[in-house]
């Protein structure tokens, strides 16, 4: 059975047995009707998956690994905040007339910074510390600036990825893991599409860098799920649990910025049925 399916379903478990309410509290999002979107909530919730292991894409259900990688590209490779260059309608409802979304992702990981070896953005500057030194531990991309955040037409969730090298005895390469950080998440609809997503951009830039692909540790500040998921939420957990899939990247692409989504490559994909119509809060 897929580990990310037993971590799902135990976080969920957790959640709806043991959670917080935020009914009756002042909350921003609205449902489409306009009542309030209230949550049943976690505080500080970490799961970790070794891809080493296994790709940790839920069989609960199936999540859209070539979609959640192209929004991937878009924020660290493409470095945009504009839905033009993304193919999923994610965004829309957050993007003005000309498809901007502000200040926010894609347009953070662009901007360059000033170091003693040049000038470089976010990415760029990620790739270049792993290339030159490995073992340091001030390798991060961080979308949370303050001083833009009245530009965002969203503040960004998952907002900072920290990276760090190990090689233990008898590893033939370096080892290259992630942290995520996430100051909220919707449960339901984007957990598992952001752990496979950060997973694959874990996969790419180890393969940049002549790495293995090792540990994602995935911290939530609030995990939560909305009142009118609860009921999807229980019959989804209930369903039977699949292998995972294989999952891997083109072996001939070695550049971070070659990659395109024709590059992944999903093998042995077995999942329940997709869950649609599933209600957003905005």
């Amino acid at each position: 059975m897929s580990k990310a399916d037993q971590l799902f379903v135990s976080m969920c478990k957790d959640i709806l047995d043991h959670g917080t309410t935020t009914e009756g509290e002042k909350v921003r999002p609205r449902w489409e009707d306009g009542f309030p979107a209230y949550t049943i909530k976690n505080f500080g919730v970490t799961n970790r998956y070794d891809l080493r292991e296994e790709f940790p894409a839920l069989t609960l259900r199936r999540t859209a690994l070539k979609s959640a990688m192209d929004e991937i590209l878009w924020i660290y490779q493409k470095k945009s905040n504009n839905i033009n260059d993304l193919n999923s309608h994610i965004w829309d409802q957050w993007a003005d007339e000309s498809g901007s979304i502000g200040k926010a992702y894609g347009y953070q990981i662009a901007q360059k910074s000033h170091y003693p070896e040049g000038d470089f953005d976010q990415m760029d500057r990620v790739l270049y510390d792993l290339e030159h030194t490995p073992f340091s531990r001030r390798i991060m991309t961080n979308m949370y600036t303050f001083a833009d955040l009245h530009e965002m037409n969203l503040y960004p969730c998952a907002y900072s990825v920290t990276y760090n090298v190990t090689q233990g005895e008898g590893d033939e390469k370096p080892v290259l893991n992630m942290v995520l950080m996430q100051r909220s998440q919707d449960i339901l609809a984007a957990n598992n599409w952001n752990v496979c997503q950060y997973a694959i951009l874990l996969m790419m830039v180890a393969r940049h860098v002549d790495m293995v692909a090792g540990e994602l540790l995935h911290v939530i500040v609030d995990a939560h799920i909305y009142d009118r998921h609860v009921d999807i939420v229980r019959e989804l957990i209930e369903r039977p649990q699949y292998p995972a899939p294989r999952v891997s990247l083109n072996p001939d692409v070695t550049n971070f910025y070659d990659f395109t989504t024709d590059d992944l490559i999903v093998e042995d994909y077995s999942h329940g049925p997709q869950v649609k119509n599933i209600p957003i809060a905005v």
